[in-house]
């Protein structure tokens, strides 16, 4: 009997799903994993002490970003309910429905720190996230962090300007300011970007820097920069990387041919078949049923004194078995990162076997869409983050010219921005591309969303100094990361396994 590509994908996708992290297959939705105990840390070598940090974080666990798969899926189930259409299994599925969208229309209600309670906003988990990651930097960087209140040192901060990565810098300020008395003052935003857009400027808010924090998204409206202006060549990469995620063909194929494979719809209707009558599942199988994320619902809170109203935008849509399957897996993919808000176990919903294609599905997406992607297509996905590389190494390079008046820089920002800036830094796990002959599968790359592009996901460097020679120590989800084969001239300690690199050697490595 003759296999088809798409059957030998599923089935090594199903050979190799014990390679997920949590074994949730969540995805980029993943709650974070540290990924090493501090205690195993490699000592600096003798004579070095910490001279500087810096790091770029994903913001925490969060809530669905608005409402969308949730309303659609719910808008459905209403439809099946009206039509005699669930089976006994898909007439609880409803009511959980409407308590994950009630807990994400009231996220953030009453928690200190969260100003406007919502879709998008943090979870409990997602400032727990936050807090533990800058008190274990606080712990591992003491020598330094502990001078900065008697000092005149600052810790700088910059974020993507979205609420959800201000939010989470606050916390991380919060926790690492109770971690080390003093140093709440010696904490200041990056300046104010005045420039832009350059046809009509508006001075922006301290502390936000989109060219470097929020690059997929640049627009004319609001980030327009003169021709002349050192962002203008990632305002560009950035309106070239949209066009790509909007219209183009080869990425859009390649996608569309693995969410859409025989075998997803094979999965998608095992899935449905247990929440609804055949029926209903194939009227919508045929086309002859579609749904969107229209309507509005009202929530007031416990005690009253807030009420919130959602509404659809439409955007969403339902057109298949297999878009439904998508839909109830965004919705279960979240619900990990709001355990504390709304502890619905919806991976009951799942039959034994299915979730690893949803997880599978959810990578391949992301793969292509936002991490290493198509080789020919190279560098389309990563080239422009290259502002924050460039920010990385100029913060650096002030250290190295013995300018210590910054002590750390935070910076607080999507896992739009990490992915890429994970594949521009070399990564191995991170920047390995499919040709477009090829197609991306868990057993053939080690991309994976639980771990390059997790909930509060970071890259760390630590910078020590003897005096004369300025070392760089990467950490990765604060695991200890070497950088790539390439930059290996740049090992403090040639033929050994130290994670300790020259600043020097690593500015000619990355072409600086």
């Amino acid at each position: 009997m003759r296999r088809t590509l798409a059957t030998l994908l599923f089935c090594s996708i199903l050979s190799v799903s014990s390679q997920a992290q949590t074994g949730l297959y969540l995805g980029s939705k993943a709650p974070y994993a540290i990924g090493q105990d501090p205690s195993t840390y490699e000592a600096a070598p003798s004579g070095f002490s910490p001279v500087f940090t810096e790091i770029v974080a994903r913001h925490g666990s969060r809530g669905l970003s608005s409402p969308g798969n949730d309303l659609a899926l719910y808008n459905m189930w209403l439809d099946a309910q009206a039509k005699g259409g669930l089976t006994k299994s898909g007439a609880r599925l409803g009511p959980d429905l409407l308590r994950i969208i009630q807990a994400n229309a009231l996220l953030g209600y009453n928690v200190p720190g969260i100003s406007a309670p919502g879709y998008g906003n943090l979870t409990l988990l997602g400032i727990e996230e936050h807090t533990q990651l800058a008190q274990r930097l606080a712990t591992r960087m003491s020598a330094l962090l502990s001078t900065v209140p008697s000092s005149s040192r600052q810790i700088v901060v910059s974020t993507s300007g979205v609420n959800r990565a201000i939010d989470s810098s606050n916390y991380f300020i919060g926790s690492l300011s109770s971690a080390l008395p003093g140093i709440a003052s010696h904490i200041v935003n990056t300046p104010s970007l005045t420039a832009y857009p350059v046809n009509k400027p508006v001075e922006q808010a301290p502390g936000i820097n989109r060219f470097q924090l929020y690059f997929h998204k640049l627009a004319a409206k609001t980030d327009l920069p003169a021709t002349t202006d050192p962002y203008y060549p990632v305002y560009q990469s950035s309106l070239q990387y949209q066009s790509f995620l909007a219209s183009d063909p080869t990425m859009t194929n390649k996608v569309n041919s693995i969410v859409y494979s025989p075998e997803s719809y094979a999965t998608s209707r095992t899935v449905l078949y247990t929440l609804f009558t055949k029926a209903f599942v194939d009227q919508l199988d045929t086309g002859a049923t579609s749904y969107v994320n229209s309507g509005s619902f009202t929530f007031t809170s416990t005690d009253g004194k807030f009420t919130t109203t959602i509404t659809g935008d439409g955007g969403t849509v339902i057109g298949n078995v297999v878009d439904a399957a998508n839909s109830l897996y965004a919705v279960y993919s979240i619900t990990p990162a709001m355990i504390n808000e709304v502890p619905e176990n919806m991976s009951k919903y799942f039959p034994t076997g299915t979730l690893p294609l949803f997880g599978y599905l959810s990578d391949a997406q992301d793969f292509y869409q936002k991490g290493p992607s198509i080789t020919e297509e190279a560098p389309i996905t990563y080239q422009m983050s290259q502002a924050l590389l460039d920010d990385f190494f100029h913060e650096a390079d002030a250290i190295a010219a013995g300018n210590l008046s910054h002590a750390a820089k935070l910076r607080f920002t999507h896992a739009e921005i990490l992915i890429p800036f994970e594949e521009k830094l070399g990564l191995p796990s991170a920047s390995l591309s499919v040709p477009s002959s090829q197609t991306y599968t868990w057993n053939t790359n080690p991309w994976r969303g639980e771990i390059n592009g997790s909930l509060a996901a970071n890259v760390q460097w630590d910078f020590f100094t003897d005096g004369a020679t300025l070392l760089v120590k990467m950490f990765y989800n604060e695991k200890e990361m070497d950088f790539p084969a390439n930059c290996e001239s740049a090992r403090y300690l040639p033929g050994t396994q130290s994670h300790y690199y020259k600043y020097s050697g690593l500015k000619t490595c990355y072409g600086y």
